[in-house]
């Protein structure tokens, strides 16, 4: 299911990388081990309830002049509008209402996307509460006073945006078809690719209406099987700082790839794959997504017999955080091996549905015992009991042992590749939920 996106906007200084780190708390989405993962925190994880959302910080370089605030102020909010599900529009008491925050104010409200008017740095309200009700005149519903820095009223700002969070059951309806997000780096040829897919004979195409301006949704029918193609091609900004291409750029990204169930990254073949190939990828690999990478422009290598050895090796090389990843060598000005595309496609969503009987995943685990025993720590050494199937999309396991500590990375990896040898899941990361026994499930 896809998580929902709550983006944060509003002036510099008024608070929104405290408030971003008060909700983010240390469960930032940084891979360790992941070459060329955004180091700059633009999105975490936040679960509030019962319901997880990815926020996003929409921030990122701070403007000087008062009149760059504003046009950078509308390009934040540009983005929140065209990729999250909420906003929420963070304001400053101290400094009070501004002019720029009220033309921003008349941009989020035409938009029709749900906002969350915030009063940041009201740490009392005896003091500051009737400089909070000033923020009304902005016209876009009652503001909510907060402290980001003392953490004061968040819970009551997360009540007040989880409201707006479609039904759980309204989200499920639309699960059936599967996703996919057709992701990389600019000119690596994703819309080429979306239109040889549409022009297919054999396709049937119709768009989706009621999507953003920048991700456009297509469905396509491929051998009486439908899929909805998420393409994040459609945008360019003239101009703009490298920095500020590439945060809007991961922003678009990590939203394409939440909504999606199989990931496609798109890498030229003529450039190989770079470190901005492996970024977008990791964020992929970091949402526990189906992969498969496509090296398209192929057409355009010149090849010897070892030429798709030596190109899988390289990728292999760089993407090593992501074995699993299926790779496919394609041309979308040709239209070659992309039947093959589909295929891959539906094995991955297989493999991120599989669900294993349990018996069966502990036969399994005693063999893997059995051949290496588990690690062990001044005498103590780690008992696994039972490991169960949990989850789908990705595969989630929890393994229940005697002590959490004991369970070293590798011993885990190691599993993981027992179980890839038994079922394959290829094209999927696997999860690994490690329980003490006596832990409950």
């Amino acid at each position: 299911m896809s998580k929902p996106v709550v983006a944060i906007v509003g002036r510099p200084n008024v608070g929104k990388s405290t408030l971003f780190n008060a909700l983010a708390g240390d469960n930032i989405s940084i891979v360790k081990d992941t070459p060329g993962v955004t180091r700059d925190r633009i999105y975490a994880d936040v679960t509030w309830l019962d319901r997880t959302f990815t926020l996003i910080d929409t921030g990122g370089i701070e403007p000087d002049s008062s009149d760059i605030i504003l046009s950078r102020m509308r390009e934040q909010a540009q983005i929140a509008i065209d990729t999250a599900d909420v906003i929420i529009f963070i304001t400053d008491v101290r400094q009070g209402l501004v002019d720029s925050d009220a033309k921003v104010a008349d941009m989020l409200r035409r938009s029709g996307k749900p906002v969350r008017l915030v009063v940041n740095k009201v740490d009392s309200h005896q003091k500051y509460m009737m400089d909070v009700y000033e923020f009304y005149n902005l016209g876009i519903g009652e503001p909510i006073p907060i402290s980001a820095a003392n953490r004061q009223g968040l819970g009551d700002m997360l009540d007040e945006v989880i409201k707006e969070f479609p039904d759980k059951s309204e989200e499920e309806d639309q699960d059936d078809i599967p996703k996919i997000a057709i992701v990389g780096k600019p000119n690596v040829g994703k819309s080429s690719l979306i239109n040889k897919l549409l022009g297919e004979e054999r396709v049937i195409v119709s768009n989706i209406a009621g999507t953003t301006r920048d991700a456009i949704d297509t469905k396509v029918t491929w051998n009486k099987k439908d899929y909805i193609f998420i393409d994040t091609a459609g945008l360019r900004r003239k101009g703009k700082v490298k920095e500020e291409i590439e945060r809007y750029s991961v922003i678009r990204t990590v939203t394409a790839v939440e909504r999606a169930d199989v990931v496609v990254v798109v890498i030229d073949a003529s450039e190989g794959v770079t470190e901005q190939d492996a970024k977008i990828a990791g964020i992929a690999h970091d949402r526990g997504k189906g992969i498969i990478v496509a090296v398209n422009k192929w057409d355009a290598i010149e090849k010897n017999d070892k030429t798709i050895y030596k190109h899988t090796e390289k990728i292999r090389q760089i993407l090593s955080f992501m074995p699993y990843a299926q790779i496919i060598f394609i041309s979308a000005k040709t239209g070659q091996r992309l039947p093959k595309l589909f295929e891959n496609i539906d094995t991955v969503i297989e493999n991120q549905t599989l669900r294993i009987q349990t018996g069966v995943l502990n036969e399994i685990l005693s063999e893997a015992v059995a051949l290496q025993q588990p690690p062990s720590d001044r005498g103590r050494r780690l008992k696994i009991f039972y490991m169960t199937q949990v989850a789908v999309k990705p595969p989630t396991f929890v393994i229940f042992v005697n002590d959490k500590e004991l369970m070293h990375f590798s011993y885990v990896r190691y599993l993981e590749n027992k179980i890839r040898d038994a079922f394959g899941f290829s094209g999927t990361s696997l999860k690994f939920i490690i329980r003490e026994r006596g832990e409950k499930e």
